[in-house]
């Protein structure tokens, strides 16, 4: 017999978004060339929505006076996210910090990292080759399998079965490795390697082969030693070889002479990542004392157009009696309703991003002013969370893939962001300073004789970090810097 049902009644507590919350979150990781391009389809979908072309260019650039620093906001995050916008008069104008730019000005310092086809460019070197159809449709598919550092990303077998399934091409897997040497011989010299050791075999041949100056015992520590030198073993390979100290320390310049990915000399991109354009988000700039913040877009001012706001105002006084009037009315309704929401949204974004931005300007001021990355103080969300009245989760949207740029560069938001250090006089370091440190230490060291991690761990330690030897290997990992085995030379 099942047993008997009963209702219970539970209380919970939850946070639930508000619709505009739940508008505001995409809109806070937007960085300044997306929000652009939301912005302008908002504007093509929404005939309510319409560019202001009568705004007067009140831009507002704030100065950052070292004095504010423990202002509060006249708004926390509670207050624009629940305030009534629904009246126009009160919506301020939300663009609050935009430069005085038409939207077919560049924005000032953007990096623009062009990519040339590598593909291309293989391909005209190919087509200059005598080829048959079949061979140039092969080189072809080994060429769009090459990735932007230079290296073929599929197997000769892979290719031959891709070839007859794709493009009904049937071929052996000799004829395609018979191809992929005529792609293995054009420039640049590396491309079209299976892995390292292939990419600089590839290379090393062609510079014997031309007449260059390198040693054939380089070839043979690539073809049959490289996991040995790979890991530094030269004391292996000198005994593999029966050579002196001073063969292998040849040897190793004329290895390291050569390029690890040969894609980049055309792609000009230095990792697998694809071109792009960066565009600040925010503008420091310092002149003596005075640091002046500006949150840059070129995002027009927007208003509900006259007619919409007309009938808007029309059926809520007067109510439709037919159908027809009844489904205009809904339709105008909630075209006007979604294009104040999004002109209130789009303020409450614009608001959120200068205050973040504000207080990490207030927090790290003597940076901005000297440009001294030792400087960089300790900082972490919650910081701004407290200072702002902002969520920290609504803090990490705001900075994500933002960039700042400053008379020293151009800066990802998460560059100023760093866990705090306790030096042994009882001052508070940043992590970026231990950073700097331990770079300069081991840049400094003996090759022949690294510094191991425990060693690193000591040297910090006489200069008043008291840091523990896991941390050191964290940090030796951020700066891509390998363990002492691997930063041995003879």
């Amino acid at each position: 017999m099942a047993g008997k049902q009963t209702l219970t009644q539970e209380q919970k507590l939850a946070q639930r978004l508000s619709p505009l919350q739940l508008q505001l979150v995409p809109l806070l990781q937007m960085n300044s060339l997306e929000i652009e391009e939301h912005v302008m389809n908002e504007i093509n979908d929404n005939p309510a929505l319409e560019v202001n072309e009568n705004a007067s260019e009140n831009q507002l650039n704030d100065n950052i006076n070292k004095d504010e620093y423990g202002d509060e906001f006249k708004e926390t995050a509670d207050d624009i996210l629940n305030a009534d916008y629904r009246n126009e008069d009160d919506i301020p104008y939300y663009r609050l910090n935009a430069s005085n730019r038409s939207a077919d000005d560049e924005a000032p310092n953007a990096i623009l990292i062009s990519q040339t086809s590598l593909m291309d460019y293989l391909m005209e070197q190919v087509n200059e080759r005598k080829l048959d159809d079949t061979q140039r449709h092969i080189a072809q598919y080994i060429i769009g399998n090459i990735d932007d550092s230079g290296y073929l990303q599929r197997s000769a077998t892979a290719i031959t079965d891709d070839l007859v399934f794709q493009t009904g091409i049937d071929v052996s897997e000799e004829e395609v490795m018979k191809v992929l040497k005529v792609v293995q011989e054009l420039d640049p010299a590396g491309v079209g390697a299976t892995d390292l050791q292939d990419c600089l075999r590839l290379q090393l041949e062609r510079k014997i082969a031309e007449g260059h100056d390198f040693s054939r015992l380089t070839l043979t520590v690539i073809n049959e030693h490289f996991d040995k030198f790979s890991k530094k073993h030269y004391d292996r390979i000198i005994s593999a070889l029966g050579i002196d100290e001073n063969t292998m320390s040849e040897i190793n310049e004329d290895i390291r002479s050569l390029t690890p990915k040969p894609g980049v000399a055309i792609t000009g991109i230095a990792d697998d990542s694809h071109s792009q354009q960066i565009t600040p988000d925010f503008i420091v700039e310092v002149d003596g004392e005075e640091i002046s913040l500006t949150l840059t877009n070129n995002i027009p001012e927007l208003q509900i157009s006259e007619s919409y706001s007309s009938s808007y105002e029309h059926y809520s006084k007067n109510k439709p009696t037919s159908r027809h009037d009844k489904e205009t009315a809904v339709a105008i309704k909630e075209k006007y309703e979604k294009a104040k929401d999004f002109i209130a949204v789009l303020k409450m974004r614009q608001e959120t991003l200068f205050n973040t931005m504000r207080f990490i300007t207030l927090h790290q001021r003597d940076f901005f002013i000297e440009g001294d990355e030792t400087m960089i103080r300790p900082m972490i969300l919650k910081d701004i969370a407290e200072y702002t009245g902002y969520d920290i989760s609504v803090i990490s949207r705001a900075i994500a893939n933002k960039y700042a740029s400053t008379p020293w560069g151009i800066f990802p938001l998460k560059y100023f962001f760093n866990e705090g250090i306790q030096h042994k006089n009882g001052d508070e370091v940043s992590s970026q300073e231990i950073l700097l440190i331990l770079k300069t230490v081991i840049s400094e060291e003996n090759k022949a004789r690294p510094f191991s991690d425990e060693q690193l761990c000591s040297i910090l330690k006489k200069k008043g970090y008291v840091i523990a030897r896991r941390t050191i290997a964290k940090y030796r990992e951020k700066l891509a810097i390998p363990v002492a085995r691997l930063r041995k030379e003879i």
